[in-house]
């Protein structure tokens, strides 16, 4: 009865969905795949980082919910962010490789997936890892949110001691800034007794890599972020988790979807809205705009710069096309992240990036032309030193004898080496912190004095 309600609700649906579904012996639900052509259409948009949640039933069966996250995605509408369910009747390697050979098979988008977003508990890595061999695997700061909440109430704390934690929590993930992650280890391990601080994994705080996926969004995006999945899970366990009957559970999930159509109207599946940050991965709906801003980039690097400086730049520029950026727009600078650097861009004539490509050469590096790319401009020529100008220098070697200092190049040289120091050490164990700070300060006291003298 309930799988004939199922499909009366997708018969009721304007666009047909995709629905594949598998019965047991006794006519049971036992797999299902649903994606609505709305669905489609919305991770055809925003197919860069996908966000993976699971429900779970009273019989223990699972429900996949993948849901579009990242910076172009809008926050409003519960539940208009989800792009494909899926049923397991058994969560292991097979099965979970089979669901997601379905949503590849109607999705050709997934080539695009950049990054997903799971839960602490998802151990099947291995099985995403060989479906999605091009993208990232991170804990997403949702979950890891609510792991500690639980992780609080299970510790049973003082509720002086629980308030103050849940509060320093809500706090950080909606400021996710270095320096209150550490903070908020540091509460952590004054805290929570020694033998229960292990089962809180709260190095996962200082694992930068997890925090770069959501630290983009500002202190109010991030409380409505939260709240937003806050309410969709809800929803989901809600409709799934409470029953034991699958059927049902789909059955109201989906008339649930359908009453509440108006969410879509929340997003704009035309060319995206100016924002605060803007992304230069292009929609598959404006290649031409793309290719037409890249090749008048192109085309103003060789007018006006050198032939060395011309080639150098459109090394930078190939570095650009391939990756995946984000741009966020501050008073007076910009902020460029592409992949995994982060770099400070100053847009003003001539312009200026951190980089050690632009510090060295002081020529537009792969920062300042995704700049330009976002901004749908092109090079000009007072963004450059005059020595780059085409006709002022002769060769190669005349350029970079007038602009490389040997002075520079041992400042980029230790700059480069001690973010990558603290970085190793930020990231690493407490016992390994200790034995590592122990080396750094034997090495800086035979050379630059005792420890009473010199800070490290």
């Amino acid at each position: 009865m309930a799988l004939t309600v199922l499909n009366e609700l997708l018969i009721e649906d304007p666009s047909p969905p995709l629905l594949l579904y598998q019965l047991n012996k006794t006519a049971q639900l036992e797999t299902l795949n649903y994606q609505s052509c709305y669905m489609q259409r919305v991770f055809t948009h925003f197919p860069e980082i996908l966000f993976i949640h699971r429900t779970y039933n009273p019989r223990g069966e699972v429900l996949y919910t993948f849901l579009v996250d990242g910076p172009r995605v809008p926050l409003e509408g519960h539940l208009s962010r989800a792009v494909y369910f899926a049923i397991l009747a058994k969560e292991d390697a097979e099965a979970l490789a089979h669901i997601f050979q379905v949503f590849k098979k109607f999705n050709p988008a997934w080539e695009r997936v950049c990054t997903i977003l799971v839960d602490p508990y998802f151990l099947l890595l291995p099985t995403l890892a060989m479906e999605f061999p091009a993208a990232e695997v991170l804990l997403s700061a949702f979950h890891i949110c609510k792991f500690l909440q639980g992780k609080f109430c299970q510790l049973a704390l003082e509720q002086p001691v629980e308030r103050l934690l849940l509060t320093a929590l809500r706090s950080t993930m909606c400021s996710a800034t270095a320096g209150n992650l550490r903070k908020l280890y540091t509460l952590l391990s004054t805290c929570i007794p020694p033998a229960q601080l292990p089962a809180l994994h709260s190095h996962w705080l200082l694992n930068d890599r997890i925090w770069l996926a959501h630290r983009w969004r500002s202190q109010a995006e991030s409380s409505r972020y939260f709240q937003g999945l806050e309410v969709t899970t809800r929803l989901l366990s809600q409709f799934f988790g409470t029953t034991p009957v699958v059927e049902k559970g789909m059955s109201a999930l989906l008339q649930y979807l359908q009453q509440n159509s108006g969410d879509k109207v929340s997003f704009n599946l035309g060319p995206s809205p100016p924002n605060r940050y803007t992304p230069l991965e292009g929609s598959p709906e404006s290649p031409k705009v793309e290719q037409l801003v890249e090749a008048r980039i192109q085309h103003s690097l060789n007018a006006i710069c050198t032939g060395p400086a011309a080639q150098l730049c459109l090394g930078e520029l190939a570095v650009v096309q391939k990756s995946m950026h984000l741009i966020g727009s501050g008073s007076e600078k910009v902020n460029i992240q592409i992949l995994e650097d982060t770099h400070r861009v100053q847009p003003q004539p001539p312009a200026s990036c951190s980089c050690y490509f632009n510090q060295a050469f002081r020529l537009p590096c792969r920062h300042i032309l995704a700049m330009l790319s976002a901004h749908r401009q092109e090079l000009k020529p007072d963004m450059l030193p005059a020595e780059w100008t085409a006709g002022c220098a002769p060769n190669l070697s005349d350029i970079l004898e007038s602009t490389w200092s040997e002075t520079l190049e041992k400042r980029l040289a230790v700059a480069l080496l001690t973010e990558e120091v603290s970085q190793l050490l930020q990231h690493c164990s407490q016992e390994e912190f200790e034995r590592r700070y122990s080396t750094l300060r034997e090495l800086a006291d035979s050379w630059i004095g005792p420890y009473e003298q010199v800070q490290l």
